[in-house]
């Protein structure tokens, strides 16, 4: 079971830095959460060391599965066939939609380690998941087929 990271309040950080960083060094994930006011995102302060630790780890794991997916067909096939182990809404995709989403992934995978941000993986994980939102409800789905009139291209936002 993997522990939480310990919690502490912005003030705290800026009124009791000592004693936040004495939490931080005694985690076990050697980070600490801050939460912070309204609707502000909280913060997460990590080590230098584990942040490094991490970003390599995440490396070795992209590398390696990008390799044998490059490797063999076989394994490709088998990505797709296990693919609702890791991501269970996949089900509710067609099979073409999960091969797509596959090799959508790998190429976000890709690039992702070449700019070292996860941040495209995020964002095609999350697109495919409310493709799956959508095909999960049927009269969703319904309204969506319909024919109807094209308002052209959307703008980027």
């Amino acid at each position: 079971m993997v522990t939480p990271a310990p919690e502490i309040n912005f003030s705290d950080l800026s009124n009791r830095p000592v004693e936040a960083v004495r939490k931080l060094q005694a985690s076990p994930s050697r980070s600490l959460r801050i939460h912070r006011r309204g609707e502000e995102e909280d913060l997460v302060l990590i080590t230098a060391g584990r942040a490094a630790q991490c970003t390599e780890a995440a490396s070795a794991t992209t590398k390696l599965f990008l390799a044998l997916m490059q490797h063999d067909d076989r394994v490709r096939s088998l990505v797709t066939d296990v693919m609702p182990a890791a991501f269970p809404w996949v089900r509710f995709l067609s099979k073409q939609g999960v091969q797509a989403f596959v090799v959508e992934l790998v190429a976000a995978l890709e690039g992702a380690e070449s700019l070292q941000n996860p941040a495209p993986v995020a964002q095609v994980v999350t697109a495919w998941q409310h493709t799956a939102e959508v095909c999960a409800d049927p009269e969703l789905l319904t309204i969506l087929r319909q024919d109807g009139e094209d308002f052209g291209p959307v703008p980027m936002p």
